[in-house]
This record gives C-alpha cells, structure tokens and sequence, in this order.
C-alpha cells in the first residue's frame, strides 16, 4: 500500500476492505472531499463531525485536490501536523495517502468484475514522551478503528452505490 515504506516503525497497523458495486471514478470523488469542515467522514457524524451530517452527494467545491492540502480530523481548529493529515500523494481513481508526523492513512481502488475493491490502511506511532497523549491514542485507535473505519467504509460504498444506481 502506499506509504508503507514511511512508518517502518509503526506501532498500530489495520488494514480494512469493502467491496463496492460502482467503478472507482464512482468512489474517488467521495474520498476527494472527505474531512471535518469538509463532506464528513460518512460515519458516525455525532462522534466524527460535531453533528454536522456527511455529505450526501459529491459536492464539486471540495473535489480539487492537491499535494499538501490539509484533511482535517476534527471541526474545530486550524488545521496542523496535530489533528489533520496532509495529502502526500496520489493517482487519480486508483490511490490516494494522507501522511501526519506520527501516523500515515493509505486508499487503494482496485477494479473489479463488477465494481471496485476499496482497500485502506493505518498506520501510526505512539508517542510515549506524552504518555497521556500516546494512551489516549492506542484507546482511540486500538478500541475505535475497527467501527469507526467500518462504518466509514459502509458510508462510502452506500454513495457510491446510489450514485450510480440513479439515486442522490
């Protein structure tokens, strides 16, 4: 998966997969606009977005993406290497990598028969210089991903799916 090669030291890794009945160009312009402040998260949205509901559709104003833009985590603050991710680096409905100091986020489309396998990968680094910082890290990420990424990944193919069935 891309960025792999960043985190060789990782501490926490989840690789997570769905399949999705639509082509990847149906699925990329909803990881495209994802974030707080942005289209949401497409996953529990009290917890992941203050309230404010995930988007429902693509919206064109958030589809540009480019190297360095920030992907906000949380609704409130600037954005910094603290509670937002960068993108690194991507490849137009195929792949996409977020990148922080300590932690990396990786997507991979791949085509199948019928639609595309999404694939996407965490990775990151407790800091154990700030122990209350790092503990609160392995709860959230150790304890929080499995549903919080499902979820995500069932927002996201729900879409997608309308999308190309005609739906909104």
């Amino acid at each position: 998966m891309p960025g792999d090669d960043l985190l060789r030291r990782a501490q926490f890794r989840a690789t997570r997969a769905i399949t999705i009945d639509a082509p990847p160009q149906a699925v990329w312009p909803w990881l495209v606009q994802v974030g707080a402040r942005r289209a949401g998260w497409y996953s529990n949205d009290l917890l992941d977005n203050l309230g404010q509901p995930s988007a429902t559709r693509v919206v064109p104003e958030l589809q540009h993406l480019e190297v360095g833009q920030w992907v906000p985590m949380a609704p409130s603050g600037p954005p910094s290497d603290r509670n937002a991710f960068k993108v690194h680096s991507f490849e137009v409905n195929q792949w996409l990598l977020w990148t922080k100091p300590d932690s990396t986020w990786a997507w991979r489309l791949t085509p199948t028969e019928g639609g595309t396998r999404l694939v996407t990968r965490i990775q990151a680094i407790y800091d154990w210089s700030r122990p209350l910082g790092a503990l609160s890290a392995v709860v959230l990420m150790e304890f929080g991903d499995f549903a919080m990424q499902r979820r995500m990944l069932r927002g996201i193919k729900a879409r997608a799916e309308a999308i190309v069935g005609g739906g909104t």
